[in-house]
Order: structure tokens, then C-alpha cells, then sequence
């Protein structure tokens, strides 16, 4: 594996992401119960969530105009030390307008993250091993995710649960400090070369070019966006109000989620970068619209577990899936621009995710909000055959076939 990926930067990005990944589930994992104990209702909770969303989508178009100005390194190191900053504080504020504003800023400096991260990494990944390095990354991420709940769970049997949010902080500065002290410089004056299977640089493409060429991808990180934004805050109250399941059990309700992606992602990106990309995400898709549909059935804690989990290996392996066809279809000169749009999806997502998912689960119940979350994937599933025409290897395919007609 080392050798398929001789570039340190790569393995140091998923490192700085591992870190990231850790402070997220250390957070995430007893957010809905902090803010429940705190008195927000569902509504609330959805509102509050919404503004981690709208710094996302805020920050996600000037973050890639911040890259070319600074550099992805110097951004990278920037945004880290933020999103320390604001997880740390968070709950500490005293009420909703100055948490709402902290969710903001949470927001702005993880879309710099993540934008920064999947520059680097598209651009010193080569065109046959895209979906392959994204897959590492996102299984980096998700080990964050996996480990982050024990995390909490060990913190927050000695410690009130304010200060589990400190210990995402300290993980995140971590990352920030790796990343200025080993992290080397940007890669220069190479936009006009490229990699074999990647598309060559010409003119400047518009604004509307780019998103055309990568549509596809956003819609899938807009709805990984929609979605993960409302399991992860409206999951455990279901859990705890229509299956009875202890708050405390729902803590490693994450980590399951995660671990599935942790299994899968490697495999989802190797065979996207053999068979399609397009083709493995409408796999992916189909298999976790009919887990999330079915969970409602579900009559025990242990087989909702085992729900999340295969939920987590489909639903969370489109992103770097999607991610890699992104890197493919587009020239090395407009990654950053591609990558702003792509977060952007899915800071549309996660604003408009938790609001209906919202209202849905206050109105009709979690059983609701879960059937019409399966129905977006469905609709994700329509979209990839719609559009099949946008992953190369499907044109390299139909060739085939016809000359195999002949």
C-alpha cells in the first residue's frame, strides 16, 4: 500500500483527518443529548444545526479563492485551530444566540478543512488511484468517528459532559500543529500536466462548466449531507422515545456508522476506480435506501446496530466515491473550485436536511423521518442512471459493448 502511495502528504492528510474525525465523534456522538438535557426540542435542535450548515455553505465557495491566495496548507492549519476553538467553547455559551454563532463558525473552519484536505490530496493522487486515496481518507475520517464515541463515553463517566467537547478541541488543535510543523508546501506549476486517466487542463473553464462536469457528485454529497445531519441528530431521540433504548447505549450508535464505512470504503473505491464510479455509487445507494426504509422494523437494539453498520458501509462510501469521480472529470487547475462546489452540496444538504427531518419527526413520528430520508436515496439512485453519461468509464463501457455487437 505504501508503495501504490509514495507520497508522504497523502498519508500525513489522513493523519491531520484521523484527528479531525476523532474530535467529531467525541462531539457528535453526545450532541442531541447535550442539547436535550440543555431543554432544546427537536425544532431547536434542528435550528441550531442549521447554522453549523450555513457556515458551510458560507465559507465553501470563498475557501477555494482562499487556497489559491494562501495556499491549501496555510488554510488547512487556519481552519484546524478554529474548529478547536469554537468546539471548545460551545458548551460553555450561555444560550441559543451565541451557541447558534458558534455552530457558524464550527461550520466555516470544517468546510476550510475539508476543502483544503481533498485539494491536496486530488492533486498529488494520480488519475488511476483517485477513488483509492479518497477511500483512505474517508477511512481515516471514520476512524475518528469510530474511536471519538469511546472517547466521550470514557470522559463523560468522570467528567460532566461539558468537557467532553474540550477533548474535541484538543484533538483538532493537535491536527493543526502537525499540519504547520510536517505538512511540505503546495504542489506549483503544474496545472497544465496531468495524469494518465485524468483529463487534461485547457482553457479556463466558467463557474457553470465546472459544476456540470461534477453535478452528479454534488447531488450525492448533497444528499450524504441531508442525511447525516438528520440521523445524527434525530437517530437517538428515536431511539430513546419510540424504541426505549437507553441515552447512554445511543452514544455508540456513531461508532456502528462508522464502522461500516471503516469496512467498505476501501473496497468502494477500488472498484470504482475498476468498474465506474457512477455504477458502484448506485449499488450503494440502492442497498442503503432499502436499510434505512427497513430500520424502522427493526424489534432489538443489537439488529439496529447492525442496521447503522450497513448503512455506514453503503451510504458513507458514496462520499469518497463521489469524491474520486470528481478528481477524474475534472482538470488539476479547477480542483479547487470543483472541491468549493462539492461542499457546498452538501452544506445545502445539512441545512436543509434536519429542518424538514425536523418537522416530520415532531408531526408523524421518526418512522416518517427515516421513510422519506430512504426516498432521497431513491431519487439519488434515478439521478445516476439519468446521468450516466457523466462518469467516463461508462462511455468506455458502451464502447465495449458495441464493438462486442459487431
Amino acid at each position: 500500500m505504501i508503495s501504490r502511495i509514495p507520497d508522504r502528504n497523502i498519508w500525513l492528510v489522513d493523519g491531520v483527518i484521523f484527528l479531525l474525525g476523532v474530535g467529531y465523534g467525541v462531539a457528535l456522538s453526545i450532541l442531541a443529548i447535550f442539547l436535550d438535557a440543555r431543554g432544546f426540542d427537536e425544532q431547536l435542535i434542528g435550528a441550531l444545526a442549521a447554522w453549523f450548515a450555513r457556515g458551510i455553505a458560507c465559507l465553501a465557495i470563498p475557501v477555494g479563492y482562499l487556497i489559491r491566495r494562501w495556499s491549501a496548507k496555510a488554510t488547512l492549519v487556519v481552519s484546524l485551530a478554529g474548529y478547536a476553538a469554537a468546539v471548545a467553547a460551545f458548551p460553555f455559551l450561555p444560550g441559543y444566540p451565541a451557541m447558534a454563532a458558534c455552530r457558524f463558525l464550527d461550520g466555516a473552519c470544517s468546510v476550510g478543512v475539508w476543502v483544503s484536505c481533498e485539494t491536496i490530496l486530488l492533486t498529488r493522487a494520480d488519475g488511476r488511484n483517485k477513488a483509492f486515496v479518497t477511500s483512505l481518507y474517508a477511512i481515516a475520517m471514520a476512524l475518528g468517528y469510530v474511536v471519538g464515541p469511546f472517547i466521550a463515553k470514557l470522559v463523560v463517566a468522570f467528567a460532566p459532559m461539558r468537557w467532553a467537547f474540550v477533548v474535541s478541541g484538543v484533538s483538532a488543535a493537535t491536527a493543526s500543529l502537525l499540519t504547520w510543523a510536517r505538512l511540505d508546501r503546495d504542489v506549483r506549476g503544474h496545472d497544465d500536466a496531468h495524469e494518465p486517466g485524468e483529463p487534461a487542463a485547457g482553457p479556463a473553464a466558467s463557474s457553470l462548466e465546472v459544476f456540470r462536469r461534477i453535478k452528479t457528485s454534488c447531488f450525492g454529497t448533497f444528499a450524504y449531507g441531508y442525511f447525516q445531519a438528520s440521523v445524527v441528530l434525530f437517530l437517538p431521540l428515536y431511539l430513546i422515545e419510540d424504541k426505549h433504548v437507553p441515552a447512554e447505549r445511543t452514544i455508540f450508535v456513531t461508532a456502528f456508522f462508522a464502522g461500516g464505512m471503516l469496512v467498505m470504503s476501501t473496497w468502494a473505491g477500488r472498484l470504482g476506480d475498476r468498474h465506474g464510479h457512477l455504477l458502484v455509487m448506485r449499488v450503494l445507494a440502492t442497498i442503503g435506501a432499502v436499510m434505512v426504509a427497513s430500520f424502522v422494523l427493526l424489534p432489538s437494539f443489537p439488529s439496529m446496530c447492525a442496521a447503522v453498520f450497513v448503512a455506514g458501509a453503503t451510504l458513507a462510501s458514496i462520499s469518497p466515491v463521489s469524491l474520486a469521480l470528481q478528481g477524474v472529470v475534472t482538470p488539476r487547475a479547477e480542483l479547487g473550485r470543483a472541491n468549493a462546489f462539492y461542499n457546498a452540496a452538501y452544506a445545502v444538504g445539512m441545512l436543509v436536511g434536519p429542518p424538514v427531518s425536523s418537522v416530520l419527526f415532531t408531526r408523524w413520528g421518526g418512522a416518517a423521518m427515516l421513510f422519506h430520508l430512504a426516498a432521497l436515496w431513491a431519487v439519488f439512485v434515478g439521478l445516476t442512471l439519468a446521468f450516466a453519461t457523466d462518469d467516463p468509464r461508462h462511455a468506455t463501457s458502451v464502447r465495449a459493448q458495441r464493438a462486442m455487437l459487431r
